[in-house]
């Protein structure tokens, strides 16, 4: 049986819908919409000056990567503020990174070392908050963070497990993002510089035991529980 080809997606279309995604999804990263807000495509076509296929489009690419929900009859949200959300995504983080991180140290080369030390430099010399962007992490930093922990990472060589950490890392940032409410002080700097020695002294059970104490630390900071670790 001869199958209906489906017309492409006009180059147009494709870079509205680009468009679109972008401003979305910086807008939620912004703190523009707050956990549970509905995102309306009627509003955002209005918005944007575009098609409502262009902005359901963006949306579905939005919800892929765990920044919005779909809603069954409701449309789309942000995702709710669920302790049980961001714990499950935080289980899954500490059950994967650090297997990765092993290989990563067992695999990595002179340049990976050279990439994990000029990372964590830039993380370390990047201010974490900004009076421009209020309380949140600046986004200098977060964009720094994110490229430290996945240079660490880079390691392994594996372009699937990269991709998987990548999700992860989506879906959980504005978890992280949030616990600047909760624990302003926390030593961001000593944790990561740990981790940094770790790696790059080819430790791999210390730089595993780090990275889980780590990830431990976010999700109870985020829940308003003390880790159950001790520091090293």
């Amino acid at each position: 049986m001869a199958q209906t080809a489906h017309p492409p997606t006009s180059p147009g279309k494709q870079m509205l819908s680009e468009q679109v995604y972008t401003h979305l999804r910086d807008a939620i990263m912004r703190g523009d919409h707050r956990p549970g807000d509905a995102l309306k495509p009627q509003d955002i076509a209005k918005e944007q000056g575009v098609s409502l296929a262009v902005v359901r489009e963006a949306l579905v690419r939005v919800v892929g990567e765990g920044l919005a929900d779909r809603l069954p009859n409701r449309g789309f949200a942000v995702p709710s503020f669920s302790d049980r959300r961001w714990q499950e995504v935080a289980e899954a983080r500490r059950s994967i990174e650090p297997v990765v991180l092993r290989m990563s140290i067992e695999r990595g080369d002179v340049d990976w070392e050279a990439r994990v030390r000029a990372a964590h430099h830039r993380l370390a010399r990047t201010p974490a908050f900004v009076p421009e962007e209020g309380e949140y992490y600046s986004s200098a930093w977060s964009e720094a963070h994110r490229v430290f922990h996945r240079t660490l990472l880079e390691g392994c060589g594996n372009l699937v497990l990269l991709e998987t950490f990548d999700r992860l890392w989506t879906a959980s940032e504005l978890a992280r993002r949030f616990s600047a409410h909760r624990d302003p002080d926390r030593d961001h700097v000593g944790e990561h510089r740990r981790l940094e020695e770790a790696a790059l002294a080819r430790d791999a059970d210390t730089a595993a035991e780090v990275l889980v104490r780590h990830l431990t630390q976010t999700a109870a900071a985020l829940t308003g529980c003390a880790p159950q670790t001790t520091e090293a």
